[in-house]
């Protein structure tokens, strides 16, 4: 009787951590996908420094705001989501944040949304909320690195 206990017991662990796991890798795809769809939804929206709504957005403020609609309570600035939040990777994914500055041994100062097929989506000051090429040469030549919230 007290090893049909144990069993059924190590079992419950188990399968609790493994569906605990997999409910983990759920909820991130939701507010990934989440985030992605809000940013989307704001395309041709115009910059504006500081903006944290449709009316406007900086790149900090379109990631926060878009995040902050699926769920996830992001810092305001570029930085800040560098230095505070998630973990960094080298291989991206898609909901991944890409951080870039003046040269990638600076701080970051711009931050897009990887959105998959090399490409991101970002507030930027010439084009408003727009999608472009993760190789694109000006931004290529600031990558910083990546983190994945």
């Amino acid at each position: 009787m007290l090893k049909k206990i144990i069993v059924v017991f190590i079992m419950t662990i188990t399968f609790g951590a493994l569906f605990t796991t997999m409910g983990d890798k759920a909820e991130a795809a939701y507010y990934h996908t989440k985030a992605i769809s809000v940013a989307k939804a704001n395309l041709g929206v115009p910059y504006r420094w500081g903006g944290l709504t449709p009316r406007g957005f900086d790149c900090s403020g379109l990631v926060k705001y878009s995040f902050g609609k699926a769920g996830k309570t992001m810092p305001r600035t570029a930085s800040d989501m560098f230095y505070k939040k998630g973990y960094r990777v080298s291989s991206l994914k898609v909901g991944d944040l890409m951080f870039f500055g003046p040269n990638k041994a600076s701080k970051p100062t711009h931050v897009a949304i990887y959105i998959g097929s090399g490409k991101m989506i970002q507030a930027s000051s010439s084009k408003g909320v727009s999608i472009t090429y993760t190789n694109n040469s000006y931004w290529k030549a600031r990558y910083i690195g990546a983190k994945r919230i």
